[in-house]
């Protein structure tokens, strides 16, 4: 007799949203696991249950309650959950992550069913490793982890903001193939300040005020090094933390550990790759251009940093690179003689008379791109891309910021203020638009044609760090995959039905440079290419006896 590959049965196994397949279990399983009975006993196929699932989440009323039904269905059957996401991700991927993820972690108290991931607390301080030692799966590949304190562009969630490294990784599975047992989201609870959330009764996290200070840096390197001992193989990536917190992690543990944080890297890697894209509409390349950002936080700052480096690739040097980029935060235009400026922001304060407005930073520096990371909505207005358009003939719009209701400007703002004319994506999606006759389709600039890739060619290299070089040529990777046609109705990023293909050819790339410098943990495979093939997860049902 065959041996089982697993001990569960009966109700446990159906019970268990890894293994559970409902009513796709055969009848040998059902006979072998003692399934009998308590399923109808109808055996569907896999097709067959898409065919119920499809239509229940499309019959829901709203984005917020197809989200719930996804997360519903995903407690209770991984595999299925993913192949009705990975064949329709275009329809779905705006659900279960930007835009309908923001209001979910806004909701979350409320719409909170079943624990996914852990949460750590400012009172397991001293006992973090016995809290992660709870979790029941050892090989654990990547981990996503936030401390609530900037969720998208929504502000301090507190322990609500787990539906972000929850989003994340689905998007790891879904976008790349990463398995999904070797995922685990994280949030690591150190209060809120934001006190409505915190009076609330349907608040899942701790009532205090967040943590500060000596105590929070010794909470966040016991939780790394406990993340160490536990996992020692997986990736940890910092998400939606603060400003301060975010700059300071990433330089203190970038060089010791294999980490990264997508807010600042992998933000930066999809802008670059649309910056690329972008210059094959307008035929000035990348190093004839002057770049003007509105926001000088964490995404801003990272995308600047990694055009440095395309640029000085290219034979620049440091100061010349820098000088292609320009900064504007909620005080005017970063420059030499503000004493304001943080540490992140000094790199690119440039000589020149001070400015306090958008507008007339646009009017003064003529920048071939605005690229929006403010997080402030409505900031890029008629007068500042109308000022883009007469300075530019296909003037670089980016309105990156996230969610919808964060966004720069629309879409339709952006084509009508430049009489169609400017090259425009933004980081939540936008519909196609119809001006003067011409449908343009707009880019998303979305973090998720890159951090999946970057993902797995991590996990099938095991590489010891996560580098600048590798989002650099993940950028490259999805620039050259953007088509002709694609450029034809102005859109600077391929189509998001070949975010697989995407994630692939990064995940080559990626791997790759891990094997060659000497990062790679385990041995140079004879194909890498079919190695991370290989490694792809696959929503199919598979024979449990």
């Amino acid at each position: 007799m065959t041996t089982p590959l697993h001990s569960k049965r009966g109700a446990d196994l159906l019970h268990d949203p890894f293994l559970n397949k409902g009513t796709a279990f055969t009848d040998a399983e059902r006979d072998a696991f003692g399934l009998r009975g308590l399923l109808p006993p109808r055996v569907m196929s896999q097709d067959e249950q898409m065919e119920r699932i499809l239509p229940g989440v499309r019959s829901k009323p709203s984005p917020l309650e197809q989200y719930v039904y996804l997360v519903a269905l995903h407690d209770r059957n991984v595999t299925l959950f993913y192949r009705l996401v990975m064949d329709h991700l275009e329809e779905l991927m705006p659900i279960l992550y930007t835009p309908t993820v923001g209001q979910a972690c806004q909701e979350f108290g409320r719409i909170f069913r079943r624990s996914r991931g852990m949460y750590i607390t400012a009172a397991d301080k001293g006992h973090v490793a016995e809290v992660l030692a709870n979790w029941p799966q050892d090989d654990i590949r990547m981990i996503v982890v936030t401390d609530g304190e900037r969720i998208l562009g929504l502000g301090d969630l507190g322990a609500n903001g787990m539906g972000i490294p929850i989003g994340k990784l689905t998007l790891y599975t879904a976008c790349a193939g990463v398995a999904p047992n070797q995922c685990l989201p994280i949030t690591i609870d150190v209060g809120t300040n934001n006190t409505t959330l915190r009076e609330s009764h349907s608040y899942v996290g701790l009532r205090q005020p967040r943590l500060r200070g000596a105590e929070y840096d010794e909470l966040l390197d016991e939780f790394v090094e406990a993340v160490q001992a536990r996992f020692p193989m997986a990736c940890l990536q910092f998400e939606d933390f603060g400003n301060h917190n975010a700059f300071s992690l990433l330089e203190r543990w970038r060089d010791r550990i294999c980490t990264f944080n997508d807010d600042i890297q992998g933000t930066a890697s999809v802008a670059l790759a649309g910056l690329y894209s972008a210059a094959r509409i307008s035929g000035t390349p990348l190093r004839d251009m002057r770049l003007l950002f509105l926001g000088a936080g964490e995404a801003g700052i990272g995308i600047g940093d990694l055009v440095v480096e395309a640029l000085c690739s290219e034979g620049l040097s440091l100061a010349e690179a820098r000088r292609h980029c320009w900064f504007v935060d909620s005080k005017g235009l970063v420059e030499h003689s503000r004493t304001d400026l943080a540490e992140h922001k000094k790199p690119f304060a440039h000589d020149h008379a001070p400015v306090k407005t958008l507008l007339e930073a646009v009017e003064s520096l003529k920048p071939h791109a605005i690229i929006g990371v403010s997080g402030t909505p409505n900031t890029f207005t008629k007068d500042v891309l109308e000022a883009m358009a007469r300075e530019r003939a296909r003037p670089i719009v980016l309105a990156l910021s996230n969610p919808t209701s964060k966004a720069e400007c629309t879409a339709l703002q952006a084509y009508s203020a430049t009489d169609g004319r400017a090259i425009f994506a933004s980081g939540s999606p936008f519909a196609p638009v119809t001006y003067k006759g011409k449908t343009h389709v707009p880019g998303q600039g979305n973090n998720a044609y890159i951090f999946p890739g970057v993902g797995l060619g991590v996990t099938v290299s095991a590489s010891s760090r996560v580098t600048e070089a590798m989002f650099a040529s993940a950028a490259r990777t999805l620039a050259s995959m953007v088509t002709d046609d694609d450029l034809a109705i102005g859109r600077i990023y391929p189509s998001l039905s070949r975010i697989r293909e995407v994630s692939r050819a990064i995940a080559i790339e990626v791997a790759t440079l891990a094997f060659d410098r000497g990062l790679a943990r385990v041995e140079r495979p004879a194909d890498i290419a079919a190695a991370v093939t290989d490694a792809m997860f696959e929503p199919h049902y598979v024979s449990l006896i």
